[in-house]
Order: C-alpha cells, then structure tokens, then sequence
C-alpha cells in the first residue's frame, strides 16, 4: 500500500478553531460528496489487494496489516449500496481511528479539508424509514457544493457493522 498522505499533524493540533467550527475531509461515493471529522481520519492511503475473510459480509473486503495492525477495509460504496466500485489511480483508504479501533474505509477519491461554520450545517432531512438518517449530522453547504456529513462514530460502532464497540453515551 503506497501511503498518501499523513493527517498526524492535523489529528493533534485543535481542529476547531472555534467552538462551533466543524473541519472535515471530503470524499466522493458515486455522484455525492461526502464528510467526515477529520479528528476521526488517521491516514490516507491508495487502495492496495486485501486479505479476504471468509463469511464476511460483502462491504467488508477484508483486511490488510498496517505496520503490525490488522486493518478492515470496508467498503463504502458496497455499504451504501452505491452500484458495483471500480478500484483506480483515484480510490482512496481512508484509515480512521474511532474508539482506539483502526479501521480503513474505501472511498472513490479524496477531494480536501474543509471548515464549516454552524451557519453553512443544515440537519438531514426527515425522510422517514426511506432511507437511515442516523448516521448523518447533517448537510453542509459551501457555495454551490452540497456534502453529506456523515456520523463516522455511530456508522462504525453500529450493531450491522459491529467493528467497534458501542461508544459509551
């Protein structure tokens, strides 16, 4: 796996410069654009041949051995149910750390860091049981973009994924 880029020295400098700031890395699955706290985001990486696991659910693609840790890969766009992925030049890992569990996440591309004000975070639509809110915050606009900001914790820790333990409340 060629490593990318390190987001260490974001991961421990204060991300919200103040309070009410969200900054977030941005990714695309399919059409959409995507966010995540970046504090969450350990590492990107390209997207390299993982171990399969047998009877693994299909989003899980295996795992891979990062520098002595065992790794999931999950994919996102197997999870979202976001048609069949093509791996490229462009498919990025995103290694997260949630709870002190490692876990990888494979997006289409990685596009930047952005900071959001409370102002530009709008609350996910109501859309009753047509479609899973609970892993969003919300969605943030940023001129003509709109990104789905996604709750990494409460996906991750969820009981379908099962990957991490229940955060504490």
């Amino acid at each position: 796996m060629a490593e990318i880029t390190s987001l260490h020295q974001h991961a421990s400098a204060p991300v919200l410069a103040n309070a009410n700031r969200l900054e977030v890395v941005t990714f695309t699955l399919g059409e959409e654009e995507y966010g995540i706290d970046i504090q969450k985001v350990q590492e990107l990486r390209g997207y390299d041949a993982v171990t399969r696991i047998a009877n693994a659910p299909e989003y899980i693609k295996g795992v891979v051995n990062l520098r002595g840790i065992i790794v999931p890969i999950i994919d996102m766009r197997i999870k979202f149910k976001l048609g069949t992925p093509s791996y490229d030049q462009f498919t990025v890992v995103i290694v997260l750390n949630i709870g002190g569990r490692v876990v990888g996440m494979v997006v289409d591309s990685v596009s930047d860091v952005i900071t959001l004000t409370p102002e530009q975070i709008k609350p996910a639509p109501e859309m009753g049981s047509v479609l899973d809110t609970d892993y969003l915050i919300g969605l943030g606009t940023l001129e003509e973009r709109m990104l789905i900001l996604v709750d990494i914790d409460r996906l991750m820790s969820s009981e379908e994924m099962g990957l991490i333990e229940k955060m504490a409340a």
